[in-house]
């Protein structure tokens, strides 16, 4: 199946002006009252989703992204702020009467009911035309690949293909966004990956608005077309899954997203839009400053991935990059890449992915001294100590 195949699910109701977002969320405050006090899940969140995206709302367990969810859909009132669906607010509108859909881990399909039945019970309840319904059943049914299967019921379907049975309960209702809260929770590891594509594709054929609650990063980083980074109830950080990962806002961020080294050192010189810091044992990393400021003896904290960093047993030719002394503590071997932990001459543990396409467990062994590697731009600042 392409994804030229099916027009996208539209309806004849009046669109939404392009320039609206499909979702906004202004000055939104939530708190719970517990033992005579407040506690705030959601500490004044601004943001504007746009009309077909996929968006994430991504963060830990207690960080306030399935509380924020709540708010969109209704289920929850904010205790202040204002919740907006193209451009209309639907603060004081109750959750059956808001253009959103919901899908759940849970799925909460009939066990009694036929994939034909499932999907189409929302219709029924509507009052759509049987004809209506059998077609607009028969698209959704193909759109989520499971054609061929409209007698079958949930307890003869795999997790996968329930998953599938509740997106297209869903979205056979023409919802102007759809709300996803953990939906591949329960799948097993390599089951969730080839969900995480086919979610993606179902929502470009579809056309709707998707909001995805997760705390997996990896999720978010494949199927996302932004991400609000979120702790503690605030937004850390929005952008794109290259933005976050590559230019976190800070040491939450960098942490949380993938794997990332953090380090610090003096800055000894400023050199055009770089500072050079001193670090460790005669090395040195560059770092550039980008809207940043720092003069020399200020201390800069910096990220830098580890499939960024080169390991060698020798110095590294060249004097414009970051050059680090390390010790290697520890070798893994996972198939596509070798996972070197090292221990740098300033006591800072530094992890280093090197693909095995360059034979990387011919490198170097547990205890070698080896020297690390990277160009200035995989250096990323993120704050002063």
């Amino acid at each position: 199946m392409t994804e030229t195949s099916h027009p996208p699910v539209r309806d004849d109701r009046e669109p939404a002006g392009s320039d609206l977002p499909a979702i906004e969320l202004s000055g939104v405050v939530k708190e719970y009252h517990a033992h005579g006090e407040k506690v705030p899940a959601v500490r004044g969140i601004d943001l504007a989703i746009g009309q077909g995206e996929f968006f994430s709302l991504l963060g830990p367990s207690g960080c306030g992204k399935t509380t924020t969810m709540r708010m969109i859909a209704g289920f929850e009132d904010p205790t202040r702020g204002e919740v907006l669906l193209n451009g209309k607010s639907v603060t004081d509108v109750p959750a059956n009467r808001r253009d959103v859909n919901m899908v759940f881990q849970s799925y909460a399909l009939f066990p009694h009911m036929s994939v034909f039945e499932n999907v189409a019970f929302g219709l029924r309840r509507k009052g759509v035309a049987k004809d209506e319904i059998r077609t607009r059943v028969a698209g959704m049914l193909e759109i989520v690949d499971l054609s061929g299967r409209e007698k079958r019921r949930p307890g003869e379907l795999s997790g996968g293909q329930q998953q599938r049975v509740a997106l297209a309960r869903a979205l056979v209702n023409r919802p102007r966004a759809l709300l996803l809260d953990e939906p591949l929770g329960a799948l097993d590891l390599k089951l969730r990956q080839h969900m995480q594509v086919e979610l993606k594709r179902i929502q470009r054929e579809v056309g709707i608005t998707f909001v995805y609650v997760t705390h997996d990063q990896g999720e978010a980083l494949t199927m996302s077309d932004r991400i609000a980074v979120m702790n503690d109830g605030r937004i850390e950080q929005l952008g794109t899954p290259r933005e976050i990962y590559e230019r976190p806002a800070g040491k939450f961020v960098a942490g949380f997203i993938g794997t990332s080294n953090l380090l610090a050192g003096e800055v000894g010189e400023v050199r055009g839009a770089d500072a050079i810091l001193a670090y460790g044992d005669g090395g040195r990393i560059v770092v550039p400053l980008d809207d940043r400021t720092a003069a020399p003896g200020d201390r800069l904290e910096l990220t830098v991935r580890p499939e960024k960093i080169e390991i060698g047993t020798q110095p590294p030719n060249g004097d414009g990059g970051s050059r680090v002394r390390a010790k290697v503590a520890e070798v893994v071997y996972l198939g596509t890449s070798t996972n070197y932990i090292v221990t740098t001459s300033a006591g800072d543990d530094v992890t280093v992915f090197m693909q095995n396409a360059t034979n990387a467990d011919d490198i170097a062994g547990r205890g070698d001294d080896v020297w690390l590697s990277w160009e200035p731009r995989h250096s990323y600042a993120i704050g002063t100590s």
